[in-house]
């Protein structure tokens, strides 16, 4: 049985400025972004070039942070944000939704399209394999902040884990660490090797929302369940329950695309 290190959630300090690990997670979700895209459009066919790019992860950002701290507030925490307004713009302290960042990044790169005169499609199918790696970033931010924690564990797991945050002793399991491998790793292979030669208008962004619908639907089971707009007392948590539109949306576009001319 391991015990949480207990990481300082402080990643260092310059005079009164501190930078916290969370927000460091997300620089490096961002940096990877555009380290990958711009390997892309090195090496495969593409319809952005590096300056749109960088245009495009400005529209990206804001549409992760705006929808994210949104799809908290409303989602998961809507009575604490209820009592306590301000904590909504207190970013730096954790606390963002996917579904509700995934939502803002739909919007945002609606509106990049718009203006760059790019098929909405087009643009999705080519960010879709940038964004798994930087997933796993934030989940490695949610695990140094000890949050996030998984359910309760036999102790004789060997990975099973005690988190002093969750207010009592028992091992747990490293929910956060499995959030990694299934949503970061292994779907960011899968997304890579299916992008690597032409594919349908629309599939790319398909197998996105089929893989991480069932990854996440499989990782719930061993996180803690947040108690959402719906409660604790339903049999699927939260974060299920936002997966599942995402794999049905997903099952329809491969279907859809299945019939569209190959990019």
């Amino acid at each position: 049985m391991l015990l949480h290190p207990q990481f300082d959630p402080v990643a260092f300090s310059v005079g009164p400025i501190s930078v916290r690990w969370y927000g460091l997670m997300y620089l490096v979700a961002f940096v990877q972004f555009i380290l990958l895209g711009r390997y892309r459009i090195k090496t495969r066919p593409s319809i952005l070039n590096t300056e749109q790019l960088d245009d495009l992860l400005f529209y990206g950002m804001l549409g992760v942070i705006i929808g994210g701290r949104l799809g908290q507030v409303l989602f998961y925490d809507p009575g604490y944000y209820l009592a306590n307004p301000l904590e909504i713009f207190a970013v730096w302290k954790g606390g963002m939704s996917f579904h509700g960042g995934f939502l803002g990044v739909l919007f945002a790169t609606g509106l990049w399209a718009n203006k760059q005169k790019l098929n909405w499609w087009d643009v999705m199918d080519f960010v879709a394999p940038l964004v798994p790696l930087g997933l796993a970033a934030g989940r490695l931010g949610n695990f140094i902040n000890g949050e996030l924690w998984g359910r309760v564990a036999d102790a004789s797991l060997p990975w099973a884990m005690i988190f002093p945050q969750s207010g009592d002793m028992r091992p747990r399991h490293p929910s956060q660490l499995y959030h990694i491998a299934l949503e970061g790793l292994m779907l960011f292979s899968i997304l890579w090797l299916f992008s690597g030669r032409p594919r349908n208008r629309g599939a790319i962004s398909g197998v996105f929302l089929i893989g991480y619908g069932c990854f996440r639907f499989v990782t719930e089971f061993f996180r803690e369940p947040d108690a959402g707009i719906f409660g604790q007392s339903y049999t699927i948590s939260m974060g299920q329950w936002l997966s599942l539109p995402m794999v049905l949306a997903g099952i329809a576009l491969l279907v859809i695309a299945s019939r569209r001319k190959t990019l």
